[in-house]
């Protein structure tokens, strides 16, 4: 039986998305790019939103072996910590928040 319940606790941890997630991480990428990334867990997908321009994306979140990958068409976006890679089409830069 307690097995089973440390088993049920890790999961439903999983699950949860922090606040800092929920309200959005700002990003600054090598190439000038600002954003702001929402995470949500359920469905797992990131909104993100360019800082000077009316652009919005939503992502679905896609498998990774590492980090948390988001992906649709030709747009990537790789966070690992407190970096990101966004990758646009051949254009690919680094972000930090």
């Amino acid at each position: 039986m307690l097995i089973r319940f440390s088993v049920v606790l890790v999961l439903a941890s999983g699950l949860a998305v922090s606040p800092a997630f929920a309200e959005g991480l700002k990003y600054v990428c090598g190439d000038k790019t600002e954003l702001t990334a929402t995470f949500h867990s359920d469905p797992g997908s990131a909104d993100l939103v360019f800082h000077g321009s009316n652009e919005r994306l939503t992502l679905p979140q896609v498998l990774s072996a590492d980090g948390g990958r988001y992906a649709a068409a030709s747009t990537e976006f790789w966070i690992k910590g407190n970096e990101a890679t966004l990758t646009r089409g051949e254009s690919r830069t680094t972000c930090k928040h």
